[in-house]
């Protein structure tokens, strides 16, 4: 199996990758652009990527493509509509790098309390300002608001908490129950997390949903002065009303996201945005720790031997909850060749799809039973084609997916 990686990786993850037979290219410096080329012409089987953008174009220039790994936990680089079109599962790496990030967020909240990168620069310049700097808030007894309660937003709570702030959350799935059991305060909105923290840390998925999330009216609803915090994606945040709040309200950012930002390593960036005093930006590195990135690498490996070995992709995040199935057709059979292919002529010749199909074997290898998934009802008389037509075959049953006859 050849497997492509065309970003930075961990020399941990490649070594594994080739203990599970692989053959491994690895091309690190490619940009997004010339991707396409390089997949024509290695043609992998998996492509492994970072923050590489993998468009329609490099999901169709390999034959052999059949999964691609995003080597963390986003997958918006990914053009994941055109890989389930084309039958490439995409996975990625959730929750390796929550740790990584969590602890950013800790040192971006810090940064804005303690202004500590201008200490940093003045200093670097000669002068001593300490009757300035020797003004903080504190962040001990303030509150800490969490928009996106996920793995990386429940590491946040426990650092905060460990800090002595109080930890209020918002997040889809977050119920009373559960806030109560985190040892966190239940808010019911975004909006309702803006108007009563301290601070707000945005770890929210980037999605259509989440475009804009932190707009003028969220920012309107901030206490004045407050830290907004920032390490999820950069589309998540109205940039115009952000930088018209630091300026307006005295709001400071910590920022290591941003909207379009350079797609590689290296590059010029500018953003007025980070121009303005009281907004502290890094250069999107939260999960950029060596523990991360080694932790995601097993991870990688864990995905491609589970592919290699069962054809399961864990965490593939294109797999179809549900299919359009109505019915079941159970076969009990002898297990011999051509029975299911007898079948499923069968069922092609009334224009019925096979959505979904199980084959499970009895022990001693003499008899299976196959479990297809239908989106369609076939009639009697294909029923009996499919009993009558195959010796081989013992049993065949129809059922509704809702369990009627």
């Amino acid at each position: 199996m050849k497997v492509l990686v065309a970003d930075k990786f961990e020399k941990v993850g490649i070594d594994g990758l080739k203990d599970l037979g692989c053959t491994v290219v690895s091309e690190p410096e490619v940009k997004s652009d010339a991707l396409p080329e390089l997949i024509g012409r290695i043609d992998p089987h998996i492509l492994i990527v970072r923050s590489k953008k993998v468009n329609a174009d490099a999901l169709r220039a390999g034959t052999a493509l059949t999964l691609v790994i995003r080597a963390g936990a986003g997958i918006d680089t990914i053009d994941v509509a055109s890989a389930s079109a084309l039958g490439v599962f995409v996975s990625n790496c959730p929750a390796k790098n929550s740790i990584a990030v969590a602890e950013l967020v800790l040192g971006l909240l810090l940064a804005c309390d303690r202004r500590i990168p201008d200490q940093v620069v003045e200093l670097r310049e000669g002068k001593w300002n300490k009757a300035s700097y020797s003004k903080a808030r504190g962040l001990y007894g303030r509150t800490l608001g969490i928009v996106g309660l996920g793995q990386i937003g429940r590491e946040v709570a426990l650092r905060a908490r460990a800090f002595g702030m109080r930890v209020m959350a918002w997040s889809r799935s977050l119920t009373h129950e559960e806030a109560e059991r985190l040892g966190i305060t239940y808010a019911q909105t975004p909006l309702e997390v803006a108007r009563d923290a301290d601070a707000v840390t945005i770890n929210v998925a980037a999605n259509t949903d989440t475009r804009n999330l932190v707009d003028a009216e969220f920012l309107a609803a901030m206490k004045p002065g407050a830290y907004l915090i920032n390490t999820a994606r950069g589309s998540v945040i109205d940039e115009a009303a952000l930088a018209q709040a630091v300026r307006d309200k005295g709001i400071r950012a910590g920022l290591d996201v941003f909207q379009n930002e350079p797609t590689g390593g290296k590059g010029e960036f500018s953003n007025a945005l980070v121009q303005i005093p009281g907004v502290y930006g890094t250069h999107h590195v939260g999960a950029s720790t060596d523990q991360a990135q080694v932790a995601i690498a097993h991870e990688v490996i864990r995905i491609v031997q589970s592919f290699q070995t069962t054809g399961e992709v864990p965490n593939a995040v294109n797999r179809l909850a549900r299919s359009s199935a109505t019915h079941v057709l159970t076969i009990r059979h002898r297990n011999r060749p051509g029975v299911l292919a007898h079948v499923f002529g069968v069922l092609a010749g009334a224009s019925i799809n096979v959505e979904e199909v199980e084959n499970i074997i009895y022990h001693g290898a003499q008899a299976t039973l196959a479990r297809i998934h239908l989106d369609g009802c076939p009639e009697r008389t294909t029923l009996t084609q499919i009993r009558e037509g195959n010796p081989d075959i013992i049993s065949a049953d129809l059922s509704e997916l809702n369990g009627r006859k």
